[in-house]
């Protein structure tokens, strides 16, 4: 049976190895985690100088009482390292050299009073829940530097009802949690090689700043996340696609590093001239990516980059554009020029960023203008369907208005 448990273990690993994208990362470990030790819910801290930061949350019993195809909303915030809290205690623990640390608690509410550390019931209080038994490990790298803490949160057992976590289950959620923390330093790796990219357009381009493209990589998650589902797609097709989808999401604008500073930084409107110079920046990020590609990634980031500029309607730019040489594809020509891409000649990930960078841009304030009130931007995304932008991804963007909202408050400038 131990031998059976391990086994799984690893294969749940070799899962979590498979994704490149932090924030997928963090839903997988929880998921798994949870799935293999039956929890209600849990959560997942990731060390951040003196504190731990509450990253990602998942709570079965909350979910449900949602409406169909909604998400659980939560709110990041941080916690520091002390004994105080349950996972800063483990944290602290942790950093003092017990690697091994793990608290196993029977029922969160009945803590003995000499104990260092406490539970805080104001998130039960508030959300209508009763946290009882409770499993909290270090998660460690290969040099043991603390990454963060797992949390698991109400054992169940078959008849769903809440127990203890089992003693025998603690060395299982240590190994996992270690190689968990591998998977998660190797996201965090490629997460900050990206952001080190869009700091270098930023400084072509004050707009491009890594909240701006956190924000539109997880608005265009959830856009595609809630139009693939409609659609029926593979759940594991879908987590597939995410993954990928996120990261190449991040990067749409990243050809702006080719593009001049008197056009990036004109605080006026641009002359025709310039507008035409402006619009080299699809095909110059597509190919950065295009040109050796060695992943899947270099694909989709090559078709986000060339194509979230493309309308529905064909007005779009820069149409059926070789990103290598820059010039129109045989055959795909009118006129001595590039013949517009319309429709579903659009690549679907370029589709779907299309929706989220205007989203971002009206949403949000500019040294050259204030942010839209929230109902204006309603009305021009909807004003925009079947002209500007596919009305399916139009649909799937109003259907997950909430969540959307919460990366907003997650990514605020």
């Amino acid at each position: 049976m131990q031998d059976k448990k391990m086994d799984y273990i690893i294969q749940l690993i070799n899962d979590l190895n498979q994704i490149q994208d932090l924030d997928i990362l963090l839903e997988k470990i929880l998921q798994k985690a949870r799935l293999f030790f039956n929890a209600d819910a849990g959560s997942i801290y990731l060390h951040h100088g003196s504190e731990l930061r509450f990253s990602y949350t998942q709570n079965d019993t909350l979910q449900k009482r949602l409406g169909k195809g909604k998400k659980l909303i939560y709110r990041t915030f941080s916690i520091p390292i002390n004994k105080r809290s349950i996972a800063g205690y483990v944290a602290e623990r942790c950093l003092k050299g017990d690697r091994g640390v793990t608290l196993n608690i029977p029922d969160v509410y009945k803590l003995d009073d000499l104990l260092p550390y406490s539970f805080n019931s104001s998130f039960d209080k508030k959300a209508g829940y009763r946290t009882q038994s409770m499993l909290t490990v270090p998660m460690t790298n290969q040099k043991n530097e603390l990454m963060g803490v797992l949390q698991l949160i109400n054992a169940k057992d078959k008849k769903g009802e809440v127990i203890p976590f089992s003693r025998s289950d603690e060395p299982y959620i240590l190994h996992f949690a270690e190689a968990a923390a591998l998977a998660l330093e190797r996201a965090q790796m490629t997460r900050n090689i990206i952001l080190r990219m869009i700091r270098m357009a930023e400084l072509r381009d004050p707009k491009e700043t890594g909240t701006h493209v956190n924000r539109v990589g997880g608005y265009s998650v959830e856009i595609f996340e809630a139009w693939a589902r409609k659609k029926g797609l593979d759940e594991d097709e879908i987590d597939k696609k995410r993954d990928i989808l996120r990261m190449a999401a991040m990067v749409h604008d990243i050809g702006k590093v080719g593009i001049s500073d008197s056009i990036l930084k004109k605080p006026g409107r641009l002359t025709q001239e310039e507008y035409e110079a402006m619009k080299v920046h699809t095909y110059l990020g597509a190919r950065l990516f295009y040109q050796d590609q060695q992943s899947e990634f270099d694909l989709a980031a090559a078709e986000v980059a060339l194509n979230h500029h493309e309308r529905w309607d064909g007005k779009g730019y820069p149409g059926h554009i070789h990103p290598v040489t820059g010039k129109p594809i045989p055959g795909f020509e009118e006129n001595g020029r590039a013949r517009p891409k319309r429709g579903e000649e659009i690549p679907i990930f370029g589709r779907i960023v299309a929706i989220a960078d205007v989203y971002d841009a009206l949403s949000s304030k500019r040294s050259y203008k204030e942010a839209w009130p929230e109902e204006k931007v309603y009305q021009e995304i909807e004003r925009g369907a079947g002209t500007q932008f596919d009305p399916d991804m139009v649909e799937a963007f109003f259907s997950c208005q909430e969540t959307l909202k919460a990366i907003a408050k997650k990514y605020e400038e």
